[in-house]
């Protein structure tokens, strides 16, 4: 990691991501080698406990012997949602009342975040994680939007609402799995900088 940095600034890492990927799509694929090459570096993976996506990443760390946590909630009137996936185990499980709690306990335990392609549940996390990013910019947990697509996706948010430059500070886009770790280091060096100027670093 980073040289000389406090750790953990980041430790937590939580990924969010579409509950019906199959196992042989390209995407689930990179989510358990993403998760497995963080695991192997000492992050914590984190999820909401569901298939697809999540349970790539618990398969992940799991290969490595990783350390695992889940946010779930299980559904009584909500049959839009996927619910707790018996075939997603992890280490440790938060279990929540419904949709919202789960989802503001997945963005508290994460340091910060990986977006993968997904529906309007992802959507809402998305939407989740940037806001708060920019209400607390300086406290703020960063974020990967995992996925060419998202050039695309974050140009027509450029082009069509308000954001300024800072709010477009808070996440990088990668496209390639290899290049996820690199990213997360200079996250870390940017929130180490951000907390020397603040004075909450030597």
């Amino acid at each position: 990691m980073v040289d000389d940095l406090p750790r953990p600034l980041i430790k937590n890492i939580a990924f969010f991501g579409d509950a019906n990927t199959p196992q042989n799509d390209p995407v689930y694929r990179d989510a358990f080698e993403i998760a497995k090459i963080l695991a192997k570096e000492g992050f914590t993976i984190v999820n909401g406990g569901g298939p697809g996506i999540m349970d790539a990443s618990t398969k992940g760390a799991e290969a490595v012997k990783g350390e695992t946590l889940s946010v779930t909630f299980y559904p009584k009137d909500a049959p839009g949602f996927e619910g707790r996936y018996i075939g997603n185990v992890t280490d440790l499980e938060i279990k929540t009342e419904n949709y919202i709690e789960r989802m503001f306990k997945l963005l508290e335990h994460g340091d910060m975040f990986i977006i993968f392609k997904g529906g309007s549940g992802t959507i809402s996390e998305f939407g989740t994680a940037w806001v708060l990013a920019k209400i607390y910019y300086g406290h703020h947990k960063p974020f990967i939007l995992y996925g060419d697509f998202w050039v695309d996706v974050v140009d027509c948010i450029k082009k069509n609402m308000n954001i300024d430059s800072q709010e477009l500070s808070v996440f990088e886009i990668v496209t390639r799995r290899e290049d996820v770790l690199p990213t997360i280091q200079r996250f870390e060096k940017r929130m180490k900088d951000i907390k020397k100027k603040d004075g909450q670093l030597k």
